[in-house]
This record gives C-alpha cells, structure tokens and sequence, in this order.
C-alpha cells in the first residue's frame, strides 16, 4: 500500500516539476514603431505581440491615426484582424469597403488582396495575426490611391 502511495505521489508531483513558468510582457516593452512609409499611407504605429515564441504564427498591434491605411497587401495563409478600439475600414480589391469596429474580427483569406486602416476621422487599433509560409507573412503591393480610399 505504501508503494502505491508513494507512486502516486510522484506522479502527482511529476507535471509540476516539468512546467514553465510563465512570462508576462509588459506593454512598455513592446515599443511600438511607425509603421514603414513603404507599406502604409499616413500615421499607423505598429507593435509586436507574439513572434517566433509561437513557431510560425505571429501577431502585431496596429494603431492607425484617422486617414492612415496600409496598402493594398495578401498574405499566404490568409489573416485574423481582431478591432480592439475604435472604427476603421477594410476592403477587398473589387469589393465595396466595409465598417469595422471594437469587437469585430475579420478573415482575409490567403491570397486575397485587401487593405484595412482607419476612417478619415477616425482612429483604428486591431490585432493582427498572420502565418508564416516559406519565409514570408505578407506580401506587399502598391499604395491605396486617395480616390480608391475616398470611394
């Protein structure tokens, strides 16, 4: 009987001898940056939230100031926009542009060339989570024209 206790306290004991501890990333520590002129039209601040911690799976913060969009972009293995704050739009190419708000959550399928930014008066954060096929998550394109963000 002994050794049945026994055993079975070890094997109780055993998960918490092999668990990680866990790490919080305080919010100052993920510097956000401008978003590269390349890529966006106006002020949109870009933040990491989870990189190469999580195989190929990665995830940034973006703030757009009212006005800033990024351009027209795919991504291979399609992304997740998580809205946290505020309302902006998004827009599949051909497709009429859409609302989005705090709360909502979008899938931009792979390969479907789109854009996402805030409205013209207002600001837009969201998550965005993408994968990582053959080296790359995005693949840029050309600027969304004025006219194109106006429509």
């Amino acid at each position: 009987m002994k050794l049945h206790l026994a055993t079975f306290a070890l094997l109780l004991a055993a998960p918490a001898a092999l668990a990680q501890d866990m790490t919080v990333t305080p919010a100052e520590s993920r510097a956000a940056q401008l978003g590269a002129p390349e890529f966006f039209t106006g002020t949109a601040l870009v933040a990491p939230v989870f990189g190469p911690d999580m195989g190929d799976v990665s995830a940034g913060e973006v703030t757009f100031l009212p006005g800033a969009r990024a351009a027209w972009h795919t991504h291979p293995a399609g992304q997740k926009l998580i809205v946290t704050a505020g309302s902006g739009w998004v827009q599949e190419r051909g497709q009429e542009k859409q609302l989005i708000q705090a709360g909502d959550v979008v899938w931009c399928p792979p390969g479907v060339e789109h854009w996402h930014g805030a409205t013209a008066t207002t600001s837009m954060t969201h998550l965005a989570i993408q994968q990582t096929v053959d080296g790359s998550a995005v693949t840029w394109g050309e600027h969304v024209t004025d006219a194109e963000y106006t429509e």
